[in-house]
């Protein structure tokens, strides 16, 4: 998390019941009265029964495995939002609030989600208009001559405008090798609209950890605008396996008798190879051996008149994990 937009209002709860109309005050000589405004929250949980926002923490909870100091700083943000909420209801002075972040971490970590998540909370809690989520990357601002740029970036950021905008390897951004390279003016655009329209957007630069700190050390002025830094760290054996049966049942799979550890014996030895993307690792595992269990079902020379029951046709065989090229390895 094709995507959809994450911008789901809460409905306003707790509103003042309007006035008694008179009779006839309906008729064309008299117009009808105004509701009163519903009553502004002064506790935190009138803030969230308004915004629902707890839906979203819960629902953030269900969609990922582990990354306790992730959501917990998701959540400690929430809080931070629902106390200046009830501060600006009393009237009280609110510094204006920088909610621009990084995401560090290997691939497959579920960076994009807690993204598309922190979307839907910062609209509920009313710090964004729509609360969509933007994800790019280099190519979607960086033009390939000269006055590409501009355009480009700009166009983005105006659709990025009101919810969150999401650059993926941001490092790329900045190539200093390459003197003739453009991302140093999609930078420059960035930054300004990092600063000038904050209270109406929020820029995710994720990467690589060790590229971004890089990528950071080089352009002070990003580093400075960006408030929060949240590290995603790799998923367990013990995770990997979870997630894989949570996808699988979403997909009406399972394993069959044998399969789940020979998967998890797939898992240990997958880990340690290169290129390994955590959850993004698993679906493409379970993709393959959903493969071949269609090519076992559809070859079986005694299956091809036999009707295939519920069973045949969401269960995963040890010989269709087995069959992976990981165990030749």
């Amino acid at each position: 998390m094709a995507t959809p937009l994450y911008a789901i209002p809460g409905a306003p709860q707790g509103a003042r019941a309007a006035p008694a109309v008179p009779a006839g005050a309906n008729s064309p000589t008299a117009p009808a009265a105004p509701a009163a405004p519903a009553a502004a929250a002064r506790t935190v949980a009138e803030v969230l029964r308004e915004s629902q926002v707890e839906t979203v923490l819960a629902e953030l909870d269900t969609d990922l495995v582990g990354l306790v100091p992730v959501k917990q700083r998701i959540r400690d943000i929430a809080a931070l939002l629902v106390i200046d909420k009830l501060r600006l209801n009393l009237g009280l002075q609110a510094q204006g609030l920088s909610l621009h972040m990084s995401f560090t971490g290997n691939p497959g970590t579920g960076k994009t989600t807690v993204a598309m998540r922190m979307a839907q909370i910062l609209h509920r809690l009313g710090y964004v208009r729509k609360g969509h989520l933007v994800a790019v990357t280099r190519d979607d601002l960086v033009g390939q001559y000269i006055g590409h740029t501009a355009p480009k970036t700009k166009e983005v950021l105006k659709k990025a405008m009101g919810g969150v905008l999401f650059i993926d390897e941001a490092y790329y951004l900045y190539r200093p090798e390459n003197e003739r390279d453009y991302g140093q003016e999609a930078i420059e655009i960035l930054l300004q609209a990092m600063e000038n329209q904050r209270d109406d957007l929020v820029v995710i630069l994720a990467g690589y950890k060790d590229r971004m700190d890089t990528f950071f050390q080089s352009n002070p002025g990003l580093s400075s605008r960006v408030a929060h830094h949240l590290d995603f760290p790799d998923y367990s054996l013990q995770e990997l396996a979870t997630i894989a049966t949570r996808m699988l049942g979403g997909m009406n799979y399972g394993f069959g008798p044998g399969a789940r550890e020979a998967f998890d014996e797939y898992l240990a030895r997958r880990i340690a190879q290169p290129h390994f993307a955590n959850a993004r690792s698993v679906r493409n595992a379970l993709d393959r051996a959903r493969l071949r269990q269609a090519s076992r079902l559809f070859a079986d020379p005694a299956g091809r008149d036999r009707e295939l029951t519920r069973e045949d046709l969401s269960t995963l065989a040890t010989e269709d994990i087995r069959a992976s090229r990981v165990f030749g390895c």
